[in-house]
């Protein structure tokens, strides 16, 4: 009988080819664990929440923990990134994150949890995976050679998906069941053995500042960078404006499962699974579509399914039809993700990485926050299908002036 790693050698060189790297299997390795026991707490950290309050207020700032933290550090995570060591700053976040989770786990154990205990915990972990987003996500281009960047992303794309929305949340369900406090000692698991394995990451950039002057002049030094660069402006302006309509869409996406499509409480889990479903297909497929199609035209054309999918959204009454058109909006989202970040990574200086994802990061949140309350105003006075209009409408719009510009933010960087 072959031994075993003979026979997982071609389904690990499918996954993480050699060419890619040994730091970079270790770095996805990291983020397959990482991503595993966030995937727990998705599910668990809701189910937390609701067991110390009904308070709607309460409960509403629970998400509101997960939004503030990119806000507020964003930039600042990202200009820490580009001054301290990347690698070690993964490291310190995840066993940061590793002892704030075994605080609360102490707590649910001893019985002396509390909303407020939750809250607090809640905002400190989206505080440091801000921060280590900062840095891990700057790993990559230090790691793959240029013309890799696209597959190593999309591979870390699919770790994120398959963990943390797709295979780990019904385990984090069931853990919580089982014993409240055993997700979040889960977790708390996997973020000190992504630790370890990040640590045996290994780069070749040099991310140290050559002159070191105050965190807040870093940061306005991104800023102005990302300013000055008309190609990274336009796709961060893209991605804010999308990400409104987006958010004024999605904020009613519950209401409008029930009401509108007469789904039930699973039916809405279905929805979010086509999504997911759908971002495994879109993961699977993208060395392919990059080899075979532009950048820009590849974001050009999941620009017109995001709008495409509000319209059939808000025409339909159909249950099938709306899992089909969510299974395909998951597949565009999942490669224009990818394919936002290629293009960053290749046109942002290796120094200057940290801050302009950080601004990113911010535009990518602030979007959502705008648009989430603008869904729900205009689902409460003209119907549960109007953010989804208003979501249509301003796609079309946005792609109408945008249509011309991806050919020179694809190509920043490259002349």
């Amino acid at each position: 009988m072959p031994p075993v790693r003979s026979l997982l050698a071609p389904i690990t060189e499918t996954i993480a080819p050699t060419r890619l790297g040994r730091s970079f299997r270790w770095l996805l390795s990291a983020t397959l664990i990482n991503n595993a026991g966030d995937g727990i707490a998705l599910a668990a950290g809701p189910l937390l929440v609701a067991s110390q309050t009904r308070d709607p207020l309460l409960v509403s700032m629970a998400l509101l923990s997960e939004y503030l933290p990119v806000l507020l550090f964003g930039v600042l995570g990202g200009a820490a990134a580009d001054r301290f060591d990347r690698v070690r700053m993964v490291v310190v976040v995840n066993v940061a994150r590793a002892v704030v989770l075994a605080a609360l786990v102490a707590t649910i154990a001893s019985g002396t949890v509390n909303i407020a205990v939750v809250l607090v915990a809640l905002f400190v972990l989206g505080t440091a995976e801000t921060f280590a987003d900062s840095a891990s996500s700057t790993l990559i281009p230090g790691l793959v050679a240029r013309e890799d960047l696209g597959i190593a992303n999309a591979r870390m794309q699919g770790a994120f998906l398959l963990t943390n929305q797709l295979l780990t949340p019904p385990i984090g369900a069931f853990l919580f069941v089982v014993g409240m406090a055993l997700p979040f000692a889960t977790n708390a698991a996997c973020f000190a053995l992504g630790a370890v394995l990040v640590s045996r990451v290994a780069t070749s950039t040099r991310n140290q500042l050559r002159e070191r002057t105050g965190l807040g002049a870093e940061m306005v030094e991104g800023i102005r960078w990302l300013v000055a660069h008309p190609p990274m402006r336009t796709l961060a302006l893209t991605i804010l404006t999308f990400n409104v309509t987006y958010g004024a869409a999605w904020s009613v996406l519950v209401l409008y499962a029930g009401d509108r499509l007469g789904m039930d409480a699973v039916g809405f889990g279905l929805l979010t699974t086509a999504v997911a479903v759908g971002g495994v297909v879109g993961i699977v497929s993208y060395g392919r579509l990059e080899r075979r199609f532009s950048l820009g035209d590849i974001m050009r054309v999941g620009l017109l399914i995001e709008t495409g999918t509000h319209l059939s959204l808000a025409l339909t009454t159909s249950p099938a039809v709306a899992l089909a058109t969510l299974v395909v909006f998951g597949a565009h989202a999942f490669v224009w993700g990818t394919t936002s970040t290629v293009v960053r990574q290749r046109a942002v200086p290796d120094e200057l990485l940290g801050r302009v994802g950080g601004v990113y990061r911010v535009a990518i949140v602030g979007g959502m926050v705008i648009g989430t309350p603008i869904g729900g105003l205009l689902a409460r006075i003209f119907g549960i299908t109007a953010p989804f209009w208003f979501a249509f409408a301003g796609s079309a719009l946005l792609v109408a002036i945008l249509w011309r510009q991806f050919d020179h933010i694809v190509h920043a960087g490259t002349e």
